[in-house]
C-alpha cells in the first residue's frame, strides 16, 4: 500500500499563501477529471488487462530458462529505464558473473542505454555471446541508437552461432517500423525471430508495465503477475473520486500544479531506499517529457514544465542538502520511504569501543540498528526542510516487493497525466525529443557526405 502525506505543506507559509479559492478551483476539477480518466483510461492503464501478452511473456520465459547467462536490453530512454528500475528494486544489488544473487539460477540483466563506445567495449569484455539473449526495444522500430547497437551485436552473435535469430527478441510497434519489417523478412518456416508488441497508444516512458518492462523482468525471475496485481490496485485508487483522502495521484498532481504556479519550478524526488534509486531516474523522464512543453493544447506558447531532480537518501544529504536548505526556494520536495526493510542489521556498539573516542561520544548508536539510523536520517532531512519552510510531500511504501512497486509505478504515471490536464498539456507527445533525433540524422548525413567529397 502507498500512503501519501501532505500535512507538512500546511506548516509552510508559502504553501498557505496559495489562496483557498485556488485549492477549491483545483479540487472542483477533480471530480470531472477523475471521472473522465475512469471512462476513457489512457492506454498504459488498459494494458494492465492484456492477458494475451502476459501469457506469451511467461511462456517464452519458461522456454528459454537456463539457456542464457545474460539478458541484454538494447534500448534507450523509456525502452531502458523501466527495466533497470524493476531489476534493481526487486533483485539483489550485488550479484556474481551470471547474476545469481543468492544462488538463484537466473541470468544477469544488462541494459545498454547509451552508445558511448567505452560502455560497449567494457561490456564486450565480460560477455559470452553464445549464452546471451538480446532484447531489441524500440517503439518506432527505427531509433538510431538501438538500430546501431543491433547491427553491431547481430554481427558479433552471427559469427559465433549459426542460428543467431534465437539470440534476439524484438519489442516494437505491432505494424510499422524497420524492426517489424525485418522480423518478417528473416523469419522462415524453420526459424523465426520472436517479437512482442509495444501497444500503439503507449509511449516509451509509460511502457514499463508492457512487454518493454515485463519481458526482461520475467526473464530474470521477477514475478510479473505480482507486478500487475499491484498495478491494478494502484489503478483502482487512481479511479477513486476523493482526491486528497483516497487518490494520491490526483493529490500529488494538485500540489505540484499549485506550487509550480507559485514559482517552484523544480521537483526533487528524494528516495530513501538504495534499491529504488533507479525509480527516481525513471520518474525524471516521465515528468520531464510529459510536462515540459512549449505549447499547450490550444497552441498557446506556455513553456511549461517542472525540472525533475533525483536525490538518494542518505547519500545526497551530504551532497545536496546544503543547497536544498539554504539555496533558492524554487523547489518542491517529494520524499519517498519504504516503511519495512526486508532485513535489518544491528550496529555492534555497546559502550566505548576503543580509547580514541570521548566518553559518551557514540552513545546514540548504542543498541541501534542500521534501519533506525536510516530512518533517523530521513526524519532529520524532513524536519530540516520543514524548519526552512520548504514545501514537502511524503510518500511511503509499506514494503518493497513486486506488488507494491507495481502500485507505485501506476500512481506516479497517473499523477503525471493529471498534472498535464491541470496545465492543459498533452502528456503523451514529445516534439522536442523528435527534433533532436531529426538533427542527429542530419548531422550524420552531412558528415558522411563530407567524407565522400
Amino acid at each position: 500500500m502507498i500512503k501519501a502525506d501532505f500535512e507538512y505543506l500546511s506548516k509552510i507559509p508559502a504553501a498557505r499563501g496559495i489562496a483557498k479559492s485556488e485549492w477549491r478551483r483545483v479540487l472542483e476539477r477533480a471530480g470531472g477529471l477523475i471521472s473522465n480518466f475512469k471512462k476513457r483510461p489512457p492506454d498504459y492503464l488498459r494494458l494492465l488487462d492484456d492477458g494475451r501478452t502476459l501469457r506469451a511473456i511467461k511462456v517464452y520465459a519458461r522456454e528459454v530458462k537456463g539457456k542464457f547467462d545474460d539478458v541484454v536490453v538494447l534500448g534507450i530512454g523509456g525502452s531502458a529505464l523501466g527495466a533497470i528500475c524493476l531489476d534493481t528494486a526487486l533483485r539483489p544489488l550485488f550479484s556474481d558473473r551470471s547474476g545469481h544473487g543468492a544462488g538463484a539460477s537466473w541470468p544477469r540483466l544488462t541494459v545498454l542505454d547509451n552508445v558511448d563506445p567505452a560502455l560497449l567495449v567494457d561490456f564486450e569484455s565480460n560477455i559470452d555471446y553464445r549464452r546471451a539473449l538480446f532484447l531489441v526495444i524500440s517503439k518506432s522500430g527505427a531509433t538510431p541508437e538501438t538500430v546501431a547497437q543491433f547491427l553491431y551485436f547481430q554481427k558479433k552473435v552471427a559469427r559465433r552461432v549459426p542460428d543467431w535469430q534465437k539470440h534476439f527478441v524484438f519489442v516494437t510497434d505491432p505494424h510499422i517500423g524497420w524492426l517489424r519489417r525485418l522480423a518478417g523478412e528473416i523469419s522462415t518456416e524453420k526459424s523465426s525471430l520472436v517479437t512482442f508488441d509495444l501497444p500503439e497508444g503507449v509511449g516509451g516512458r509509460f511502457s514499463v508495465l508492457s512487454a518493454v518492462g515485463l519481458l526482461p523482468a520475467a526473464l530474470v525471475g521477477i514475478s510479473v503477475d505480482q507486478l500487475l496485481r499491484g498495478a491494478r490496485v494502484g489503478r483502482n485508487r487512481v479511479f477513486r473520486g476523493n482526491p486528497v483522502a483516497k487518490n494520491p495521484a490526483f493529490a500529488l498532481a494538485a500540489a505540484q500544479y499549485l506550487l509550480a504556479r507559485k514559482g517552484r519550478s523544480q521537483q526533487v524526488f528524494y528516495v530513501y531506499s538504495q534499491k529504488l534509486r533507479w525509480l527516481s531516474d525513471w520518474y525524471r523522464q516521465l515528468l520531464a517529457e510529459s510536462i515540459g512543453k512549449e505549447l499547450n493544447r490550444r497552441g498557446q506558447k506556455v513553456n511549461a514544465g517542472l525540472t525533475p531532480l533525483g536525490a538518494l537518501g542518505v547519500t545526497d544529504q551530504h551532497s545536496q542538502n546544503q543547497l536544498y536548505l539554504e539555496g533558492p526556494d524554487d523547489k518542491i520536495y517529494l520524499l519517498l520511504d519504504v516503511a519495512k526493510p526486508r532485513r535489518d542489521l544491528t550496529i555492534p556498539y555497546n559502550g566505548r569501543w576503543s580509547g580514541l573516542e570521548q566518553p559518551g561520544q557514540f552513545d546514540y548508536l548504542r543498541g541501534v540498528t542500521f534501519g533506525e539510523l536510516f530512518q533517523a536520517e530521513r526524519r532529520g532531512t524532513l524536519e530540516a526542510l520543514v524548519t526552512r519552510q520548504r514545501p514537502v510531500i511524503t510518500m511511503t511504501m509499506d514494503r518493497l516487493d513486486a506488488a507494491t512497486l507495481g502500485e507505485m509505478l501506476v500512481i506516479l504515471e497517473a499523477s503525471v497525466s493529471f498534472l498535464a490536464e491541470l496545465f492543459d498539456l498533452d502528456a503523451y507527445d514529445q516534439p522536442g525529443v523528435e527534433l533532436s533525433k531529426k538533427l542527429t540524422r542530419q548531422i550524420l548525413t552531412s558528415a558522411r557526405c563530407s567524407k565522400l567529397i
